[in-house]
């Protein structure tokens, strides 16, 4: 069985999400990885390095610096003649293509697998993660998306990929890139961070959020999180937000400030490795998932915490 995976990139680099996702190609079958950009060759040259990759389809056009759907998905079922299953990253971008994909394929798309359990079955999280899914898929080319936090990254060196230039389909005409506004910070990036910090709608404004969680996070050298009700309250901006309708994010250490635990927040957290937990409310949700609790007001506790470290 031949898988295809699609890399995630800046055009400089290759992201953390494209490794998980290999790991996961990898327990189907052969894994061919395809990138698409605009001046992408360092990307090609990069990707042939992952263990495990066989083949490396470099795609290199103007069409694709900004991987829209419209231009990208065509190249993906034209490649999809030599391969039986597409696997995406389960990000923003991998989950704006998959479905274009599915669809010109005409196939069901299978979301956010957590695990492999043959060629044509698989596990994904349904009711925020509350039950676990086994689905079997007929179609004969499987559109997928990875939770990544589910599958461990794929060694970034070591392997010896053959690269091939392969042309595009061109810009469909469909769609163009307008422009984006991209969130910057000197801080690790939330969904690949080894500890997060994360604040709730317990601190009160942004102001204070600003106050409390950030020194903690600067001092631990982690992500900044935050709960969905602390987002919709306007502490901080969304791209923030862990959760079902936020980032799904599994760091070594998660640490969750004010959080009662709903299971919107679960969901997006949950398969931490160590979850510490502080709040007033004794009886919070939060505790229940927690490795680490502790009941206390979060004014004097994380303020004393980040002095202490």
């Amino acid at each position: 069985m031949k898988t295809l995976v699609w890399v995630e990139h800046d055009n400089k680099s290759v992201k953390d999400a494209t490794l998980a996702t290999v790991t996961a190609a990898s327990k189907l079958g052969e894994v061919h990885l395809l990138v698409a950009g605009a001046g992408c060759a360092d990307v090609g040259a990069e990707a042939a390095k992952i263990a495990g990759v066989g083949k490396v389809h470099v795609a290199d056009d103007a069409a694709y610096e900004h991987a829209l759907a419209e231009n990208v998905a065509p190249l993906i079922v034209d490649l999809m003649g030599h391969h039986d299953a597409i696997l995406f990253p389960a990000t923003t971008t991998g989950k704006n293509v998959a479905p274009r994909v599915a669809a010109l394929l005409d196939v069901m798309q299978i979301s956010d697998i957590l695990s492999v359990e043959g060629d044509d079955t698989f596990t994904r999280p349904i009711y925020a993660g509350n039950a676990i899914a086994t689905v079997q898929s007929s179609d004969a080319k499987k559109v997928i998306t990875v939770r990544t936090t589910a599958f461990d990254k794929a060694a970034a060196e070591g392997g010896s990929a053959e690269v091939e230039t392969i042309s595009g389909t061109g810009d469909t005409g469909l769609s163009s890139f307008v422009g984006a506004e991209l969130a910057k910070s000197e801080r690790p990036e939330l969904t690949s961070a080894a500890i997060v910090v994360s604040g709730g709608r317990a601190l009160g404004s942004g102001e204070k959020f600003t106050e409390v969680i950030e020194p903690l996070a600067d001092k631990l050298g982690a992500a900044v999180g935050a709960s969905r009700a602390a987002v919709d309250a306007g502490y901080v901006p969304n791209d923030y937000q862990v959760g079902q309708t936020g980032k799904i994010v599994a760091p070594e250490v998660y640490i969750a400030i004010g959080i009662s635990g709903a299971i919107q927040h679960l969901a997006g957290m949950k398969d931490s490795k160590t979850i510490i937990a502080i709040n007033k409310d004794e009886d919070a949700p939060i505790f229940q998932v927690a490795d680490i609790g502790l009941v206390g007001d979060l004014f004097k506790v994380v303020p004393e915490l980040t002095e202490k470290l």
